[in-house]
Parts: C-alpha cells; sequence; structure tokens
C-alpha cells in the first residue's frame, strides 16, 4: 500500500508544478506587450526609426532596443551607462519591453564575463527570436542605436554604446 500512496503524491507534485509553470506563463507574457507600446510611445524616434530599419513593428523594435540596452547595461559601469540611458528617451520603458528572460539575460551576462562579448549579442539573438525577428537582425540594429545615441547624447556616448555592443 505505501507505493500507491507514494505514486499519488508524486503525481501531485507533478501537477503543482505543471500548474504552477502554466500560470505564471500567461502573466509574464500578457505584460510584455504592454511594456513594449509604453515604450513605443516613450521613445518614438527611437523606436520609430529601429521599426523602419528592421521591418518590425513597433512593439519589436522597443523589446528589441530593451534587449540591447540591457546588454550594455550588463557591460558598461553604472556611470558610462548612466550616460547612454540620459541620452534615450524612456530608457527604463525599452529595459522593460525587452522580452522577459531577465534571468537568461543575467546569466548571459555572466556567460559574456567568462566568454567575452559572444554571451551578451547570444542573449540579444535570443530576445530577437522571442520577439518575432531573426536573430541577425542584432547587426542591423545595433549601428541604429548608437546613431541615435551618439546625435543625442555625443560621440563619445555613442562609442560607450558602439564599444558595449561589440
Amino acid at each position: 500500500m505505501t507505493r500507491p500512496i507514494g505514486i499519488g503524491i508524486s503525481c501531485a507534485v507533478v501537477v503543482m508544478l505543471v500548474t504552477v509553470g502554466h500560470s505564471s506563463a500567461p502573466a509574464s507574457a500578457s505584460q510584455t506587450p504592454s511594456a513594449a507600446a509604453a515604450a513605443a510611445k516613450a521613445s518614438p524616434e527611437l523606436v520609430g526609426a529601429l521599426s523602419k530599419e528592421l521591418g518590425a513593428t513597433p512593439e519589436q523594435a522597443a523589446g528589441a532596443a530593451g534587449a540591447l540596452f540591457g546588454v550594455a547595461k550588463t557591460r558598461l559601469k553604472a556611470d558610462e551607462f548612466s550616460q547612454v540611458s540620459n541620452a534615450v528617451p524612456g530608457m527604463d520603458s525599452l529595459l522593460k519591453a525587452a522580452p522577459a528572460a531577465s534571468a537568461a539575460v543575467g546569466t548571459a551576462g555572466a556567460l559574456s564575463q567568462l566568454s567575452g562579448s559572444a554571451g551578451g549579442l547570444a542573449a540579444a539573438a535570443s530576445a530577437f527570436t522571442k520577439l518575432g525577428l531573426k536573430p541577425d537582425m542584432v547587426a542591423k540594429a545595433v549601428p541604429v542605436l548608437t546613431s541615435f545615441v551618439t546625435k543625442s547624447g555625443g560621440a563619445s556616448v555613442g562609442k560607450l554604446l558602439a564599444g558595449a555592443l561589440k
């Protein structure tokens, strides 16, 4: 009789894990579009330019920008990222618009410290895929972001971002 009880308990645990996994996924999925829409409104010039370059929706472009700025944030010193952030209207909204891979981005940030620049851009490519964009579009997005930051924050700030996204 011990065996059926053990099976019953393990089945209950599996059901609980599956239920918990499913209940949290829709919540984060529904938050991303509203965050992306808010980011598109907070930084319309940047999002518009990126959307045009990538052939993407404003929401996809906002998420893509957020993913790349997230990579830069992990690679720059706090005061350096602050300079980049000050050059971009709605930076907080853009960062929130990145796909809900915050744990993966943190892991990728740690990996990028171990394996060089490939880790961070791999995280960005993964984020692009989650947004429905091709991973190779990262290479098209970086010049748009650096150009925008150079125009709004100056050449030195643009160079900081370009260096972080190499």
